[in-house]
């Protein structure tokens, strides 16, 4: 391997092994995984609202998935419901990453209020 390639291969070598160690973290911390599919779970429903926007016709006309047929709606909705979670898993739009970070920092002030409050009483 020359040394031009060899740079780049370290570098992938190395970021995939920290994005292993990260999930090997994750899933032995339940609350982050707690925290992280509630996260996901928000994002995917922002999405889906999302693209049901996108998705609309007005009222009365007949557009590509047929509304104004029988079940359009129903697919129109169960559409918008695979769209929102093929686009959460192939890395959404960042919502997710954020609302985690959230949620595990009010975890964390919860936490050490309250063990702050059994303390101080204590």
């Amino acid at each position: 391997m020359t040394a031009a390639l060899a740079i780049p291969a370290a570098k992938l070598a190395l970021s995939t092994a920290g994005s292993v160690l990260d999930s090997v973290k994750n899933a032995l911390d339940p609350a982050k995984a707690k925290a992280k599919k509630q996260a996901d779970d928000f994002e995917t429903v922002f999405l889906e609202q999302t693209t049901e926007r996108l998705l609309a016709t007005p009222e009365g006309s007949e557009g590509p998935l047929g509304e104004n047929g029988t079940g359009g709606g129903i697919y129109k909705s169960m559409l918008s419901q695979q769209y929102a979670k093929q686009l959460q898993k192939a890395g959404g739009v960042g919502l997710s990453d954020q609302i985690m970070r959230d949620l595990l920092k009010v975890q964390e002030q919860s936490s050490t209020q309250s063990s702050g409050a059994t303390h101080v009483g204590g």
